[in-house]
């Protein structure tokens, strides 16, 4: 793993502004609060959740537990910017070495920020790193079937339907079904920005 902390910038689709996904502080509590608090019945539908009932842990308890598993290169949880502003988040987790060289992405974007094309260029930015900075052979997102927002940011990524995964993931209190997609680093040779850039080159943003 890169001794560098990730800080990933690109100019947004419509090339006005800037999207920039970088490593989680402790510093991004007020903001990271306050965008979930605004963004709560939004994200609700799509939140993990746990069958097991365990104890809340506080904004600082959970960033310095995934920071731990950065440097363990076992995870990436990065914040999501535009123009410098908190958007959301982009988390790397699962992250496995050896024979596999893979990982799961998961995000969320704040309503206020939908529909400007933030979350796949942060997905195709978060990729480009797994395999150029991290080594790493494949990238999976898995989604709810009804959720028809995180199915357009695959479909404009061109990551692969592998097929669905029944009662894969507790979500919103039950066990629910998730369709799974993922892509590998020789199906984009270019890159994933760059994927993505061409293949949107004449879309408008949606999410």
């Amino acid at each position: 793993m890169p001794e560098r902390r990730p800080r990933l910038v690109e100019p947004s689709l419509d090339g006005r502004h800037h999207v920039t996904a970088r490593l989680v502080t402790l510093r991004d509590e007020r903001a990271w609060a306050a965008t979930r608090l605004a963004n709560e019945a939004w994200l609700a539908p799509w939140e993990a959740t746990t069958p097991e009932p365990t104890p809340g842990a506080s904004f600082r308890t959970w960033v310095r537990a995934v920071r731990r598993q950065y440097r363990a290169g076992e995870a990436l949880p990065l914040v999501v910017e535009f123009d410098g502003r908190f958007a959301g988040q982009v988390s790397v987790s699962g992250v496995q070495r050896g024979s596999i060289l893979g990982a799961a992405i998961g995000y969320w974007v704040s309503r206020e920020f939908a529909g400007r094309g933030i979350t796949p260029l942060a997905v195709a930015m978060t990729s480009d790193f797994l395999f150029t900075e991290w080594g790493l052979h494949r990238v999976e997102i898995n989604i709810r079937p009804e959720n028809a927002a995180s199915l357009r940011v695959v479909d404009k990524l061109g990551f692969r339907d592998e097929g669905l995964r029944l009662a894969y993931m507790h979500i919103a209190g039950a066990w629910v079904d998730h369709r799974s997609f993922a892509l590998t680093a020789p199906e984009a040779p270019g890159g994933v920005v760059r994927r993505l850039r061409e293949r949107t080159s004449t879309w408008v943003p949606e999410f």
